[in-house]
Order: structure tokens, then sequence, then C-alpha cells
């Protein structure tokens, strides 16, 4: 089953890669992916996100992406990667949490779409490399 999240999403597949921008085939990073369709699915953005660097919030060990994902998502509670979630990764062992992935295929062989440095917006398999990175699973807060 699809979600309206991973429909839209996936028409941003393709979107170059570029640090801190939100606009569909102009250009976006992995927040700026999740920005972009939450303004398509939601409306308005539910809070202003600051500049950041590439190592946002790594020297000093806070969980800033893991902190706004809990002020304005709600926790998976079922134990099923379903299309829709919203996958938080940590890229290294006891790094913070800092990538982002809408799940738009659930199932035996499920897949995420993000975007990636060097590599912009694609659908990637959730391989068991990935699964092993992610930190949390997000859904859609009512509203």
């Amino acid at each position: 089953m699809t979600h309206v999240f991973a429909d839209v999403a996936r028409s941003w597949i393709g979107t170059p890669y570029l640090h801190q921008a939100s606009v569909k085939g102009v250009g976006c990073d992995c927040l700026g992916l999740l920005r972009g369709v939450w303004r398509e699915v939601r409306g308005e953005e539910p809070e202003t996100v600051p500049a950041y660097t590439a190592d946002w919030s790594e020297p000093q060990g806070h969980e800033m992406l893991y902190a706004a994902a809990m002020r304005h998502l709600s926790l998976a509670k079922n134990a099923e990667i379903s299309a829709g979630h919203i996958l938080l990764f940590r890229m290294r062992d006891g790094a913070v949490a800092k990538h982002l992935g809408i799940v738009s295929k659930a199932g035996s062989y499920p897949h995420f779409i993000h975007a990636y440095t060097g590599h912009g917006v694609v659908e990637s398999p959730l391989s068991l490399p990935w699964r092993r990175r992610i930190a949390a699973r997000f859904t859609l807060s009512q509203g």
C-alpha cells in the first residue's frame, strides 16, 4: 500500500543535491526533501530551520534532528516498516542522527527515498546496512 508522503517524495526523484535547499527539481538535501514534501502534503512548515553546516551538531553531540522530529512527528508504534514512515539514520555508530529518508515501499524488499550527497534525490533499497543505521522511525502527527 502506498502513502501520500511516499508518493510525493517519489515526485522529487532526480532533484539535485544542494545543501540546505528544499526546492523540487532545483535542489535539496535530506532535510530539504522532508521539508519540501511536508509543504506539499501539510502546508506551511512548523518551524524555521536555522542555517546549518554539513557537520551540523556533530561536534557538540547534540541530537538536533532527533529533537526536531520529536516536536513535529510521532514515533512509529508498529514493528513493521510502512510506506510513508520517515526514517532517521545514524551514519556511524555513536554519531548523532543526521540523515533522513521516507519509506517508499514496504514488505520483503523495502525502499526509501532520500537526498544523498553526490547523487541527489534517489530511491534506494532499505538494505541491511541501511537498516542497521536507523535511529528512529516516525509517522506524521495528526493534524
